[in-house]
């Protein structure tokens, strides 16, 4: 049995990554910070998944991406076959307020978890979580070769990240791939990105417990993809014959306010009626636009995109309706059921909406 060990097992991607992994018959081992309350709503339910026997090989271990000697003992104990390091400050709006912090842990946190492979002398492919956010101001559409220009405290702390991946790869051959995704979604995004923002926001309107929504800037474009395919890819990075870096996307780009007009538009609203503008949610250097050319990985991978942005839109307000007990037009959750049987089914369960 193939051991892993994800980082950041808590948030959306590790998540799902985890559950893709325990489908394939994975031992998975991921890190989780020690905290005063519970901060795993998100893997909960793997625990408890018919489909499983109740024989989850899940293990959860206390550690911090911040504390170099705990993670080289874990990696040496565990002795993973695969580690995907997905822990991070990812919040680019914060990073401004928090830089020292989004440097030590989003950019020096991968140095410790490389450190830690190579004093371990674990035989471990390793997979860095890198960002579109590094493109920064860089022409569109972007892949691979173009040079990074980033415009924020996150995007330096990622472009960090992967040149000492690369740097690790090349000085002490190991396994070590970039995965650089651009923005994905899905309804376990955590409650301050834009995305789920809105469409929880949609959710409480429709329910009469929301008036206003305040957003920044209605103008920025995202490359917009759904996390579950994404997981996919990081998984396949790692069987490659040898570790590489590729840009993953849809190769679509669309504005804030064009999410907003399908959101709101897919409930029956309209957002002009609702959405306010806050100077606060303004970034002090902003990204106009991302669009990915993931040409490399379709052709390398084998990975295409199932799911494109009106049809993720349908999902995430499905599955945010359904946690208000509203009745939901329902397509979202054809898509899940008829695009990802398997391991990977509709999940709204397991997203807390702060009732």
């Amino acid at each position: 049995m193939k051991k892993a060990l994800i980082t950041g097992i808590t948030g959306q991607d590790g998540s799902y990554l985890a559950e893709l992994l325990l489908h394939k018959g994975y031992e998975v081992h991921g890190i989780i910070r020690r905290a005063s309350t519970f901060n795993t709503q998100r893997i909960d339910h793997i625990y408890h998944d018919p489909h499983n026997d109740n024989k989850v090989h899940l293990y959860l271990h206390y550690g911090d991406i911040a504390v170099g000697e705990t993670l080289q003992h874990m990696v040496y104990n565990i002795k993973p076959d695969e580690i995907y390091h997905l822990a991070a400050q990812s919040h680019v709006r914060v990073s401004f307020d928090m830089p020292e912090y989004t440097g030590d842990v989003t950019g020096l946190g991968t140095t410790r978890i490389l450190e830690a492979v190579r004093k371990s002398g674990v035989d471990a492919r390793f997979y860095q979580a890198s960002s579109s956010e590094m493109f920064g101001s860089a022409k569109p559409p972007q892949n691979e070769a173009t040079v990074f220009e980033p415009r924020s405290p996150y995007a330096a702390a990622k472009v960090y990240a992967y040149w000492i991946t690369r740097n690790y790869r090349e000085a002490y051959n190991i396994f070590a791939s970039n995965g650089i995704l651009f923005n994905h979604e899905s309804p376990r995004r955590g409650e301050t990105f834009v995305t789920r923002k809105i469409t929880r926001a949609v959710a409480f309107i429709k329910a009469g417990r929301q008036k206003d929504l305040f957003l920044g800037n209605l103008e920025a474009k995202r490359d917009w993809g759904y996390a579950p395919e994404y997981v996919e890819a990081m998984w396949i990075m790692l069987q490659q014959d040898k570790s590489d870096d590729y840009v993953i996307g849809t190769g679509e780009t669309h504005s804030v306010r064009e999410f907003l007009e399908e959101a709101f538009g897919y409930a029956g609203i309209n957002y002009k009626d609702y959405v306010q503008i806050d100077e606060r949610y303004f970034r002090p250097t902003e990204v106009d636009l991302l669009l990915s050319d993931p040409s490399k990985a379709n052709q390398h991978l084998k990975w295409q995109p199932k799911v494109k942005f009106h049809e993720l839109v349908r999902i995430m307000i499905d599955a945010d309706f359904e946690l208000m007990g509203l009745e939901c037009p329902g397509e979202g959750q054809k898509i899940v059921e008829e695009k990802f049987g398997g391991w990977h089914r509709w999940d709204h369960q397991v997203v807390s909406m702060g009732k």
